[in-house]
């Protein structure tokens, strides 16, 4: 993952503009219900023009200290230019508000308030009322209140203000700035400002905002989605290249301890699973914690009194998803081992699909493979079904959460605690944190998965290879090109008891034939796989030109073999691509004339298309023959010092065997190659230069044809169980 540092960094910042862009958009819809539509735009007790005989009124509620910093936030005009005079069309003189620091504007916010807020009372009530009558009754005619406020002094004024004192204690912070706000409004309406035209504005602005701050959340989410997207595929993409790197440096020892359907599966399924949690953690597991800490702290700053409802139904979710989780995830663990069982017996039906019909047991391979299929489904659905649950019960919480949030709300606003809009907000960011908390628990849900799926995978990739380049490679020894030399050579499988050579010595020179026979299970295939180093000896050496095939980079050794193995493997392509796959710029030519020393032209020129015939995965399209044959051009255009047929002439008629080894021979003598020949048949080996009779992983003969039938039991009774005593004379 160092390689996407900075797509990762990326994406945080993205993430973190994302949740704080979200986190803001409640309490603009707090302000627009709350400032916008309850106190009709007017969110303090701030005016912004006021006229001097309101000035004076609330000069009478402040102290002296108040006073001056009133004053020095207000600036006297005896007439206000045209831009106030259009907003205010009957304000003549007045004080104007200076442009003040975010500090100041607090502190004026703080000392208006409480003036403000009596100044509306006193202003909005009816004189004539039964209120008016019994708080300010007993004034004299011509006497109005703030002239007897002002004269009475501080006591007269709370002996008369007593009521609206006690009506202001009662309230909330959140009600004493709407009352004050709605103050504001009345002074702007006497002023003959458009109060209805401030409301829409104050709105419209709001909305725009939030409007803008979505769109920026929308676009920053997209182009997060697109990098985390992007990291995770390339990370999957990676992944998929390093486990095949590394399957592809295995030796056969290592792919014994994998199946093919369990590497296919790491190799597909559990780099997908990586690549998906890879994914949700950059969005989601960045984002809920985010969103989650973001809301959880707006709660409590604007609304704490509600913050026990958060507290308790986080609790109640910890309880159901510790419940989900203990029963859920050990049947995460078990669903990749049985993907694998099933990919296991998928692949043997497919392969084994001719055997399987010939036996009659067709029903037995659907039984197998509905077993294996549904063990699955019923993990699956298990899983499946228990996460399905979560949702509803989610819901039901975040539905009680939202009634509880009410509930609480409603007796908060009637104390004048807190706002609608608060209320409203709360409810959006208790939303948050629950399904943040939720979403950081299904990412732990889905790591057991995921995380099995890496331990998969990390298996592979640390898997310590048997067979490995040396440090410091040796070169090869030119004057010895085409010499492989066995020195006391003993080989044993890992983990097995008795070795399957013993003992083995020969030396096959170049421009010769060796040729091994012997019993099935003598170890003639293991011999020859020592050569190219798909096995290390356990004793002993193997020299390749000269030198041993230990201290030698393996690449290097094996372009200097070509190899066909028992069983012709073809690729996906054309007969052409085939044959070039060791020898990517062969001429057409050349690949025309091993075509032809491998018996191949016939068949191939019938082709329509010829070289350019498609060939099917693994050859299906072609014969058993025919595929052999171009398995053997394929090693010849590869143009090799070495050639090794490992019983690679079974599946020919014997004319095109003897036709082959003929067209071969010539071939030798003009290009001097060395060839070693593991045979079944007598007739395939006889001419060799050499043969080699292996009995027990033991050499128990080693001559020419004429001298094996000598000198050699075992060779012997292998001839003569093929061919007769006139057949084998006159070979």
């Amino acid at each position: 993952m160092s390689k996407y540092w900075l797509s990762i960094l990326l994406c945080i910042g993205l993430v973190f503009i994302q949740s704080q862009a979200e986190l803001s958009l409640p309490d603009y819809m707090s302000d627009i219900v709350t400032n916008g539509i309850q106190s009709g735009g007017f969110n303090g007790p701030i005016g912004k023009v006021l006229s001097e005989e309101t000035f004076d009124h609330l000069m009478i509620f402040m102290n002296g200290d108040e006073q001056n910093i009133v004053k020095d936030a207000y600036l006297y005009k005896d007439n206000f230019g045209e831009k106030i005079k259009e907003q205010f069309p009957k304000a003549n003189n007045g004080y104007q508000l200076k442009e003040l620091s975010d500090k100041q504007e607090k502190e004026l916010e703080d000392i208006l308030l409480k003036p403000m807020l009596m100044v509306a009372s006193i202003d909005s009530m009816d004189v004539h009322s039964q209120e008016y009558k019994q708080q300010f009754g007993h004034l004299k005619e011509g006497v109005s209140v703030y002239d007897a406020l002002k004269l009475g002094g501080e006591e007269y004024m709370n002996k008369m203000l007593s009521k609206v004192n006690i009506q202001m204690e009662t309230m909330g912070e959140s009600t004493l700035r709407i009352v004050a706000g709605n103050g504001v409004k009345l002074e702007y309406m006497k002023l003959g400002c458009d109060v209805d035209q401030i409301q829409i504005q104050y709105i419209l602005s709001s909305g725009i905002k939030m409007l803008g701050i979505a769109f920026v959340a929308m676009i920053v989410s997209m182009i997060s989605a697109f990098i985390s997207s992007r990291v995770g595929a390339g990370l999957a993409r990676d992944l998929r290249k390093a486990v095949f790197e590394k399957v592809e440096s295995f030796s056969s020892h290592e792919f014994n301890k994998f199946s093919t359907a369990s590497l296919i599966t790491r190799t597909t399924n559990d780099i997908t699973q990586v690549q998906a949690l890879m994914v949700m953690m950059l969005r989601i597991v960045l984002f809920a914690p985010m969103m989650g800490v973001g809301a959880l702290y707006k709660a409590i700053t604007n609304s704490p009194s509600m913050t026990w409802i958060i507290g308790m139904i986080l609790v109640v979710i910890v309880v159901v998803l510790v419940i989900a989780m203990v029963v859920v995830l050990p049947k995460f663990k078990i669903i990749q081992t049985l993907i694998d069982k099933l990919n296991l017996t998928m692949r043997e039906n497919l392969s084994g699909v001719l055997v399987i019909r010939a036996f009659g047991n067709e029903k037995f391979s659907e039984n197998r493979f509905d077993k294996a299929n549904s063990d699955l489904t019923k993990v699956n659905l298990f899983v499946n079904r228990a996460m399905a649950t979560l949702m509803p019960i989610m819901n039901f919480i975040m539905n009680i959460a939202t009634v509880l949030v009410v509930w609480v709300g409603a007796k908060q606003l009637d104390l004048g605690h807190i706002a609608i809009g608060q209320m409203m907000a709360f409810i959006q960011y208790a939303m948050h944190i629950i399904m943040s908390f939720l979403f950081v628990v299904m990412i732990f849900i889905m790591v057991p998965r995921a995380s099995v799926a890496a331990g998969r995978i990390y298996e592979v990739l640390s898997t310590e290879l048997s067979i490995q380049d040396p440090k410091t490679p040796k070169d090869f020894d030119e004057d010895k090109k085409g010499y492989i030399e066995f020195q006391d050579v003993t080989f044993k499988y890992p983990g097995a008891k008795s070795p399957v050579l013993s003992h083995i010595d020969f030396v096959a020179e170049p421009g010769k034939t060796t040729a091994f026979i012997g019993s099935t299970g003598s170890g003639k295939s293991s011999l020859i796989h020592l050569i190219p180093r798909f096995y290390d000896v356990s004793e002993g050496c193997v020299k390749v030109d000269g030198v041993d095939v230990r201290d030698v980079n393996q690449h290097d050794l094996r372009e200097r073999i070509g190899i066909v193995p028992q069983k012709g493997v073809l690729f996906s392509g054309t007969i052409k691509s085939n044959l070039k796959y060791g020898a990517v710029n062969a001429s057409d030519e050349k690949l025309k004339e091993m075509i032809k020393i491998a018996q191949a032209s016939e068949f191939i020129e019938t082709k329509p298309k010829q070289l350019d015939e498609e060939i099917s995965q693994g050859g299906t399209n072609v014969s058993g023959g025919q595929k052999q044959r171009l398995a053997i051009a394929r090693a010849l255009v590869k143009d090799a010092g070495i050639l090794i047929f490992d019983d690679s002439f079974s599946a020919l008629d014997f004319k095109t065997d003897a036709a082959l080894r003929s067209e071969l021979k010539t071939l030798m003598k003009k290009t001097k190659n060395t060839v070693l020949i593991v045979g079944q048949r007598i007739a395939s080996i006889m001419d060799a230069d050499q043969i080699i009779v292996l009995d027990e992983g033991k050499i128990v003969g080693k001559g020419t044809h004429k001298e094996l039938l000598e000198n050699c039991e075992v060779y012997k009774e292998i001839a003569y169980s093929q061919l007769s005593k006139e057949e084998l004379a006159n070979a």
